[in-house]
Order: C-alpha cells, then structure tokens, then sequence
C-alpha cells in the first residue's frame, strides 16, 4: 500500500462505476486516510449520492468469494483492512448489459458502483474486512428486484486469483444464472401526480405510444401530495423520478378565501412536501410551472427573471417553484396558456364558433391585449422526457410552443377559423370591459406571457410552433 498519494478517480468501461485512488497517511503506529469525503470526491465526479447506511463484510479466510449480485442501489465500496480481488457486471438494461469490470482493492482503493452494476470479491487474505455505503434501507420489496449472473460464467472472462473451485462460496452463489439467462435489473419506478389532467393524459399517452415500463400513475383520489400523512405510504427509495402533473388551476377561484386556502395547499405546500421525498431519496422531480409567476411587464420572459406574481395563483405557484429548487434533481417546466385534453379555451372557442354558424350568437367577445403563445401538452410531455432522458442540466426551462406572440383574440380567431371559416366574428375587447360587469373575484392577469425558448431549444429540443400545433389539434377534434 503506497502513503501519500494524491486523490484521483479512474473512468472504467463500465458507465457509472468509478474507482478512487485514496490518499492514506501512515507511519510506524499505523494509517489514516479520508474514506470518503463528501466535498472532495463529488468535485471529481463521485454522485452525491446521499448514504444512509454502513454496512461491513468480515471474510475470516482468504478465498472467501461472495456475488455477483447487483441490487437496487449505489454503493461505495472500500477496504478497511486486508484486500479483495473485485469483478463488476453491467445488469442494467441497454448496450452495456454484460460489460465486466475487474481490479484490486485494498485501504488505498474504494469504488463507486451505480445501481444495477452487479457486485462481487474474492478476499486475497485472511481477516479482509469490506466496508460499503449505500443509499437506501433494505426492504423486501426492494430484495425483490435484486438481480445475479454466476461467478463462474465463462463468457464474462474473469481470471479469479484463487480458482472458484478452491473458493469458499455460498450455495446460493453456486446457483445464479448464467449471463444469457440473466434477469436485468429494472430501472427504479417513474410517479406521476395529477394523472387525471390535460398534462397528466398527455404524460400517459406518451408513455404507452413509447411502451415505456415502471410508470405508476396517481391522482388526488389514490394520493394526494399535498397531505403530509400520505407520504408514509409509499417506500420512495423505489423511485427514480417524479413527475408532478398536478396543480390547482381556478386562477379565479384563487382569490376567494376557499379557493386561496386550496391553490397553497396544492401548488405551494405539495410541491414542497414531493422535493423533501425527491431530496431525501436522490429522486428527479419535475414540476410544471407558470407564467403567472411573473408581472407580465416584460414582453418576453426567460428563466432568470424575478418572481412578482400578481394574485393569489401566481403567488402559490412561485411558492412551488422556490421549494422544488430546493431538491436537487430537479427540472422545473414554466408553461402559459395551456391546451389539451379536457376543458380549455380552443375547446371552449371551437363551440362558440359552431354556434356562431348556427345562428345561435352574433359575435363573442375575447380580450385583445393580454399576449403570449399557446402550449400543448402533448409537447409539454415530449419535452419532459427530452430533459429526463437527454441528461439536461437540473433547473428551470419555458416552454410553450414557438412562433409568434398573439394575443387571445387572435387565437380566437384562428380557432373561429379553422372550425367553421367565422373568424371575423371574434370581436376584440380589453380586459377591464371584459370583467367589468363580473360579480365573482376575478384574478389580475399577466399582460405579456410569452416565455424566451433559448434555454430549452439549446438543449437540442425542437419546439414546435404553436399555430402548426393547434391546426393539428382543431382537426383532430373536428374529426372526433
């Protein structure tokens, strides 16, 4: 074992598993080293990947030769005393299934082994004693999706230093499939809140149009993430990612006293209690933001702005926003204008203007001078799992769909247009007039929505324009 040394990290073959070259100080009483240090080894690409349990392997004789089993957490492997010949198998689903990754380890060395990575040693002399950390409680339902491969599996090629024959091994390790017949480990599972809504049916439609597998999906009836109770219920250790579709929406109804006790609890206090379970359990949580979060007195809004919501709805929706920042997996999505399945203003525009063409109305009334650009859910999924599976840089980013910033009038008439060719019988209003006469709290609206791409679109996302979109999505319903 070598003093003095400088603390390095070593890449391997396999993605993830990272070896660490440990300084150890020593003289003629003994050694000490920094096992692991948090600060330092996170700076040379170790996760932060939040321990929460020491476990420590005695292995009485040398030859003792335990695995490959790969389990459903991370782990930092070191040696407290003695030495292990170490052999690792990518079991996660994908390309890299197989890859075997081999070295020596002794107090000089640790290794970081991504969940899924299948784990084993071989101690190289007696009294070895194998310490590890790891990021999640043992449960049963976590044992269940434990995976192996055999130690003796020829085609991973690894040149024990003992022969297995020789070894000490458990019965269970003599019985562990071959590499071919090896289950690969699933990846942790995907929540969704808010299921049930216009984004919520979109996330849905996404996931079964890709075939994608351990989506989970709830709505206030089967949990309700505002209620601190709930969370209790579920052993988050098991989840990858959160993806929080839900939201109290009645920007009016916000401003009565019933409503605004119920859009902070949805919107404001939920969100907050989901980026406590995200931070406690290294989860991804995304979250959907608004427009509303902001004054509207600029005419284009990036990322970086400063919060100054005007009622009670932007205001809980900022609250939402500051706590999620707050976890640190996170991707925050600021949407306007919102259009899916379910009720919602091209809806609403498509029926007046089937009215209009039957004579039962001459005209409708929609404000001309709030501005900004409509976004649809279907894009607002695409781009969710653009930022999850692409591997964006955690934080926030717009999105709406591109193009040209109008007003709702506008839109109205498009929509007017494209239903029944009526456009001209949208007539434009200001907001005052339009609520002038209006006998429940109505909530100040932001007059410029629109929210700048360039963050999103540098990642690689080709945001649709809007107007392409909502021609698809008229004549879809049309044809329904």
């Amino acid at each position: 074992m070598d003093f003095e040394k400088e603390l390095k990290v070593e890449r391997t073959n396999i993605p993830g598993l990272i070896v660490f070259d440990l300084p150890v100080h020593g003289d003629n009483r003994g050694w000490f080293k920094e096992n692991w240090q948090r600060a330092k080894m996170t700076a040379l690409g170790l996760p932060d990947f939040g321990p929460v349990q020491n476990n420590i392997s005695f292995n009485a004789k040398k030859g003792v030769t335990r695995g490959i089993h790969a389990e459903p957490w991370d782990k930092y492997i070191s040696i407290a005393t003695g030495a292990v010949f170490g052999a690792w198998v990518d079991l996660r689903p994908g390309e890299n299934f197989g890859q075997v990754y081999t070295t020596r380890l002794d107090p000089s060395k640790a290794i970081y082994v991504p969940r899924g990575v299948g784990n084993s040693f071989q101690a190289l002399e007696d009294g070895t004693v194998y310490t590890y950390l790891v990021n999640a409680h043992w449960s049963l339902e976590q044992k269940k999706t434990y995976t192996f491969v055999n130690l003796a599996d020829p085609d991973l090629h690894i040149q024990w230093p003992i022969p297995l024959e020789d070894s000490e091994r458990s019965e269970a390790d003599l019985h562990h499939p071959m590499l071919k017949d090896a289950k690969p480990m699933a990846p942790r599972r995907t929540m969704v809140t808010g299921c049930n809504g216009q984004l919520g049916r979109a996330i849905r439609s996404y996931v079964d149009a890709h075939g994608l597998e351990g989506f989970e999906f709830n709505d206030i009836d089967t949990f309700d993430f505002s209620d601190p109770a709930q969370y209790d219920r579920f052993d988050w250790s098991l989840y990858g990612t959160v993806i929080n579709a839900g939201a109290y929406t009645a920007v009016d109804k916000a401003e009565t006293p019933e409503g605004r006790a119920a859009a902070w609890k949805a919107n404001a206090q939920g969100p907050a209690l989901l980026a406590r379970a995200a931070r406690e359990h290294n989860i991804t949580l995304v979250h959907v933001s608004s427009d509303y979060v902001f004054d509207g007195s600029r005419e284009l809004h990036d990322e970086a702005e400063t919060f100054a919501p005007l009622g009670v709805y932007g205001q809980s929706k900022a609250a939402g926003d500051i706590a999620v920042a707050n976890a640190p997996r996170h991707y925050i999505l600021r949407s306007s204008w919102v259009i899916g399945e379910g009720r919602n203003f091209v809806k609403t525009m498509m029926g007046l203007s089937d009215r209009v063409a039957k004579g039962e109305l001459e005209r409708v009334t929609v404000v001309d001078d709030q501005y900004g650009r409509l976004t649809f859910t279907r894009d607002m999924a695409e781009a969710i799992f653009h930022l999850l599976d692409g591997g964006a840089a955690y934080g926030t980013y717009d999105l709406t769909g591109s193009g040209a910033v109008k007003s709702w009038a506008d839109i109205a008439r498009e929509v007017f247009d494209l239903s029944n060719g009526n456009g001209g019988k949208v007539k434009p209003i200001s907001t005052v007039e339009y609520f002038a006469n209006a006998k429940v709290p109505v909530s100040p609206r932001p007059t410029y929505s629109a929210l700048d791409l360039a963050k999103i679109e540098a990642t690689g996302l080709d945001v649709p324009d809007w107007e392409e979109s909502l021609k698809a999505y008229v004549t879809k319903e049309l044809s329904a």
